[in-house]
């Protein structure tokens, strides 16, 4: 965790500055986003809940993903993280939401999607949202370790040099 420490810190410095609050909705990571913020004295000032929706059910009945999203796109898709943050924001008074699915390893990839590949999307009530899908390689524990480390990194980006102040 001490590789996303400062980063943490710094995630929440900002969000402090500009009165968000953020949400987690976790998959592939298992809530080690949410572990990396709460890691942080005071993060209770910026930091509402994680939705650790690691089954396609919990998806469904937590975050209101569709079951047609599912079918046609599969859990590691960005339609599916765009519902998944949608969720999030609806089901919280967080401002802003951030969720992930993807294929840690060491097995479940395929050619289509390979172990590493990663959904991400980024979503707040102003209405910006930004979804990417990232390959990372190494072991599961270093796979997961990137993930949250790049969820927080976009978070830092957005709110360092694209969030307008309210």
């Amino acid at each position: 965790m001490e590789l996303h420490e400062a980063l943490s810190q710094r995630v929440g410095e900002l969000l402090a500055t500009y009165g968000d609050i953020l949400v987690t909705a976790e998959s592939c990571t298992g809530g080690g986003i949410a572990t990396a913020i709460t890691e942080i004295a005071g993060s209770s000032a910026w930091f509402d809940r994680a939705f650790v929706t690691y089954s396609n059910e919990a998806k469904i009945q937590m975050l209101d993903v569709r079951e047609e999203t599912l079918s046609q796109w599969g859990a590691v898709s960005e339609p599916t993280v765009l519902e998944m943050a949608a969720g999030a924001l609806l089901h919280s008074p967080a401002s802003l939401a951030v969720a992930v699915s993807g294929i840690a390893g060491p097995d479940g990839g395929s050619v289509e999607k390979p172990v590493g590949t990663v959904c991400f999307a980024w979503k707040d009530r102003s209405g910006w949202e930004k979804v990417a899908t990232v390959h990372f390689s190494g072991s599961r524990t270093q796979v997961r370790s990137q993930v949250v480390y790049h969820a927080l990194q976009t978070i830092h980006d957005y709110l360092q040099h694209e969030r307008v102040s309210p």
